[in-house]
């Protein structure tokens, strides 16, 4: 009769000491990078740009709109928007008309 009473407070023991098997939720952290967008005219990017736009590369995009971004870190590039028919695009360049991955 000890031993299964012993038994019994062994195995109740076991049981409040167990870890709980639901899924634990994780936090997340969200990273929001702070930049500045200033509507700027293709007439007024800088000559190095339109001297990139205007190359064999981008031959028949048209250009129909641009910003210059300034991220956090204050480093700036030009984002334009251009046009090929039914096709838009994304262009990022920096002030020396280089291509911005």
């Amino acid at each position: 009769m000890k031993r299964i009473a012993i038994s019994m407070m062994a195995l109740g023991m076991i049981g409040m000491f167990q870890m709980p098997t639901q899924a634990t939720p994780v936090a997340t952290e969200k990273v929001i990078v702070a930049q500045e967008k200033v509507p700027v005219k293709p007439e007024d990017l800088p000559e190095a740009v339109k001297t990139t736009l205007g190359s064999d590369e981008y031959a028949g995009w048209e250009v129909t709109g641009a910003n210059m971004v300034t991220q956090e870190d204050k480093s700036q590039y030009y984002e334009i928007m251009v046009k090929k028919g039914d096709q838009t695009a994304t262009i990022n360049l920096d002030a020396e008309g280089k291509v911005i991955e």
